[in-house]
């Protein structure tokens, strides 16, 4: 089978998505989907995870032990269909999010 670049764009979630395609995923099926940001201080990352709990999301807070400049990871689960929009959006939600309080958007994950 071709690859449409316009439902899997040649990038990182691109990629990724047509992966999982190719494996068999039925990515119409609405999951959790893991995406995680970092930051330099527990205070920070807190300060994130509020606003992101204040919009109703499921959220997680641990330590990130793989990177010693920003050692703390909020975890947001948000609950919608794999597709390269919602994927996107999302993403792009949380990195304008979290600039101001020097996090970095470090990637989404799901079973």
């Amino acid at each position: 089978m071709d690859r449409n670049v316009t439902i899997f764009p040649n990038d990182t979630t691109g990629d990724t998505l047509w992966q999982m395609q190719q494996a068999g995923d039925d990515l119409d099926k609405t999951r959790e989907i893991e995406f995680s940001v970092l930051f330099p201080s527990h205070a920070l990352a807190l300060q994130f995870g509020q606003l992101l709990l204040e919009n109703s999301q499921k959220i997680s807070c641990t330590a990130f032990y793989e990177n010693e400049e920003l050692p703390w990871e909020i975890t947001a689960y948000p609950e919608m269909s794999l597709n390269y929009d919602n994927i996107s959006a999302y993403q792009e939600l949380l990195e304008t999010s979290c600039a101001a309080l020097q996090g970095k958007f470090d990637g989404f994950y799901c079973l």
